[in-house]
């Protein structure tokens, strides 16, 4: 058979009577085959004729085949994903010729991912006919569709006591912009059930304010509810669409979209109606940490709404409008680097009010009401007072380093809310193909040392990749750092740290006795990983483990775990040492064995038998695991009286406050 006949149906995999025109033909018929079933190939070797220089023997494999070859002693051995797979395509050259199938092994060692395997290198093709963005995407859709498709859940909230100026306002909507969301509304629930959405409708039965969410940013939210970033700068900013956002971060670095929301005014009933309702779709769970923008009647929504979530100003938003407010007085220029200082820089409550208060005097604000406020509210922004509180990066110093940002590159102020619905299902589509990016990265592209570093070594498997290579950077970087002892007390060191590459100075403080450590630079509070300057400490004080209260959880492979990390990395640990322990005995084997042919009988029969029974103890096991995990999955039909319809408002209900809870959601 010729396999230019059979190459559209490769699931079948390579048959006996099959030929090709080349070894390069077979390759890539088996390319194709590989890259429907899920794995990656590579050309594992090649032979030449010595009379005709011709090839006549080629064999291809799965990207795992073979063993690592690398010395226990190495310090910074090279990733590799081989883990001992057989699977591979032999091919040898007739005569005449054609090619044909010596040999094919279809069975692998590891899992397969069919959905995935455009990320494997080498079905990376810039031919769009291969690499269709869009096919990609609706599969992986389609998939997660499958995945968090559970329950179904709508409804209408109506519940809030309004004044006499809320009558009669509404969403200022063209005309067929209703009708095109209610379309977006059926189109998201025919691919999944679990979508949920809610409307808010005025005195007239006119809709005034509408929230939505899809079911991967419910999941996501289970998983990473610690902070979560409620971004309202495209409805401040007058953009044509009154679009709010609740924003958080994935295990890697990534933006996921908690919901979404048009809305009319900037009340305390918008927001407070809003809040309980992506509230009570995320299953009654309040987030660790919100962050917001400066304003009075979000701030009291929160505090009835949350009353148990730290409630914090994003840094950007407060830094834009300072900025703003001086430059507006022609008094940037002069105070920046000043303004600057006092934010950033100041280590006590009591330094920062000095500091404060002095630049005020100096400028002549102390009538501004706007820094009268910003002053009121210092412990919801200022950096001084965020100890102990980590943002995951959802707040940083500009807009353009804000995650949020992503959003901007499919919304701009004269987007219609038409162009704006299309621009939501590619949101979607490129978040799920980003994750999966990063889902595959952390499984088949381990990272590789760049130091000897012990903190390095012990953080490799447990961060994800991209945190993995962020505080590589700091570990890498501790060697421009220069540390002095400033006073010592009770068992607190101070330590002054010089960063020669940013040419600064630090402040880090270390309590052996507790084993808890802080900067000034404040990295673990705003980026959730431990500075180069916290680093160079522990190592001068004989520390080379990064104590695990620092190592969060939300940034590791067991993310999304339900187990603890510290669990995790014992796990890892006590990997290591059997491996290396039967590493070991396995030489000693080697040695003894093959003194002669009947001690290598023995040896090899024993080692065929250990396999094959510890192959069956871990087949056991991880059946075992599968059933647990599916069990507890399983989530209970919704009462019959639990479902409201959507656009039909219900009976007025108080505002009721939601506390925080460690429980699974029950949506």
């Amino acid at each position: 058979m010729d396999a230019a006949g059979v190459i559209g149906d490769t699931n079948s995999g390579p048959q006996d009577e099959m030929e090709f025109d080349s070894n390069e033909a077979a390759y890539e018929f088996y390319k194709d085959y590989a890259k429907s079933v899920g794995f990656g190939t590579a050309k594992l070797s090649s032979r030449r004729s010595r009379a005709s220089k011709e090839f006549i023997d080629a064999k291809f494999s799965c990207i795992r085949y073979g063993n690592k070859q690398q010395s226990d002693d190495a310090i910074n051995p090279r990733p590799s994903p081989k883990i001992g797979c057989k699977a591979s395509l032999h091919v040898k050259r007739r005569p005449n010729g054609k090619w044909f199938i010596h040999s094919f092994v279809k069975e692998h060692n590891h899992e397969l991912l069919p959905a995935q395997a455009h990320f494997f290198r080498s079905h990376r093709s810039a031919d769009p006919l291969q690499n269709d963005a869009k096919a990609r995407r609706r599969k992986i859709l389609t998939a997660l569709s499958k995945q968090y498709g559970a329950y179904h859940y709508t409804g209408s909230l109506e519940n809030y006591t309004r004044n006499q100026h809320d009558r009669g306002r509404n969403l200022n909507l063209a005309e067929g912009d209703a009708q095109v969301l209610l379309e977006l509304f059926v189109h998201m629930q025919e691919e999944n059930p679990k979508f949920f959405y809610a409307v808010d409708l005025n005195e007239e039965h006119r809709l005034r304010n509408i929230f939505w969410v899809d079911a991967k940013g419910m999941d996501d939210y289970s998983n990473f509810s610690d902070v979560v970033s409620f971004d309202t700068t495209y409805f401040t900013n007058k953009y044509k669409v009154p679009l709010v956002l609740f924003i958080g971060v994935n295990q890697h670095v990534q933006p996921t979209v908690f919901g979404c929301a048009l809305i009319t005014d900037d009340t305390f009933y918008t927001f407070s109606w809003l809040m309980q309702t992506w509230c009570l779709s995320m299953g009654g769970q309040a987030p660790g940490v919100i962050l917001t923008d400066q304003n009075n009647a979000l701030k009291a929504a929160i505090a009835s709404v949350f009353p148990e979530t730290q409630h914090r100003y994003c840094l950007w938003h407060i830094l834009e409008k300072i900025s703003g407010q001086f430059n507006y007085l022609d008094l940037w220029h002069d105070s920046q680097g000043k303004f600057s200082k006092c934010i950033y820089k100041s280590l006590t409550e009591q330094q920062f009010d000095k500091r404060w208060w002095k630049l005020i005097d100096r400028f002549n604000l102390l009538q501004d009401e706007w820094m009268k406020s910003l002053y009121e509210d210092r412990k919801l922004w200022v950096p001084t007072f965020t100890s102990g509180i980590s943002f995951a990066g959802l707040s940083p110093a500009s807009r353009a380093e804000s995650l949020n940002s992503f959003f901007d590159k499919y919304i701009n102020v004269e987007t219609s809310l038409k162009d704006f619905v299309e621009q939501y299902k590619v949101v979607l589509e490129d978040r799920y193909e980003e994750q999966a990016k990063g889902d595959f990265d952390a499984w088949h592209e381990p990272p590789e040392l760049k130091s000897p570093s012990p903190f390095e070594k012990q953080l490799l498997l447990v961060y994800t990749h991209e945190i993995f290579k962020k505080f590589q950077v700091e570990v890498l970087g501790a060697a421009a750092c220069h540390l002095k002892k400033e006073k010592e007390y009770e068992g607190l060191v101070s330590y002054i740290v010089k960063d020669f590459e940013d040419n600064e100075e630090f402040m880090v403080e270390w309590n052996e006795l507790k084993a808890e450590i802080s900067c000034s630079c404040r990295s673990l509070e705003y980026k959730g990983y431990l500075c180069r300057h916290a680093v160079v400490v522990l190592q001068m004080s004989g520390v080379f483990s990064i104590p695990h209260k620092y190592i969060l959880q939300r940034w590791t492979n067991a993310a999304t775990s339900k187990c603890c990390i510290y669990e995790k990395f014992d796990d890892v640990q006590s990997k290591v040492r059997r491996f290396n322990d039967l590493c070991r005995r396995a030489i000693i084997l080697g040695e003894e064995g093959s003194l002669s042919q009947e001690s290598y009988n023995i040896a090899l029969g024993a080692i065929k038998e250990a396999l094959k029974q510890c192959s069956d103890v871990n087949n056991s096991v991880n059946s075992e695991l599968r059933i647990n995990t599916s069990v507890h999955l399983a989530v209970p039909q919704m009462e019959e009286d639990d479902h409201v319809s959507p656009g039909i408002p219900t009976d007025p209900a108080p505002v009721t406050k939601v506390n925080r809870t460690n429980k699974a959601p029950k949506r």
